[in-house]
């Protein structure tokens, strides 16, 4: 299954927003990843991702699908733990166990997606393993 992936966001209005948890649209049902994390997740060793606030409304609770960013493929379900809003000056070595990587990648990566963020949310989740 592929699901079609809108355009990243580039907008004044947009980056605006992004400053404080969007709770105008509803939660998401889908979480795009960039392949290279997808082995991570389905081993249970990536059980954060860091987003900017045009992706922090994610809903605890609730079961999102998780596909790749490049293609849209769909690899698994998961549910969605928590919610926290952080500052990029406040990432630790504990988000970056949690993401698999050292801290400097952390950063880096981090850099690299949202070059002049600072407001960032840790969404926490678990793989849902099929039986």
């Amino acid at each position: 299954m592929t699901i079609p992936l809108k355009a990243a966001p580039t907008s004044t209005a947009t980056a605006m927003k992004a400053s404080s948890i969007n709770t105008a649209e509803p939660a998401p049902t889908l979480m795009t990843f960039f392949t290279r994390f997808e082995a991570d997740i389905l081993a249970g060793k990536k059980t954060i991702t860091i987003r900017d606030g045009s992706e922090s409304n994610y809903l605890p609770g609730s079961t999102v699908t998780l596909a790749t960013h490049e293609s849209g493929r769909v690899f698994g379900q998961a549910k969605i733990l928590t919610v926290t809003p952080i500052l990029f000056s406040a990432l630790s070595n504990l988000h970056a166990e949690q993401e698999n990587m050292s801290l400097d990648e952390l950063k880096q990566v981090i850099t690299d997606i949202y070059p002049s963020e600072q407001q960032l949310f840790v969404v926490s989740f678990q793989h849902i393993v099929k039986a």
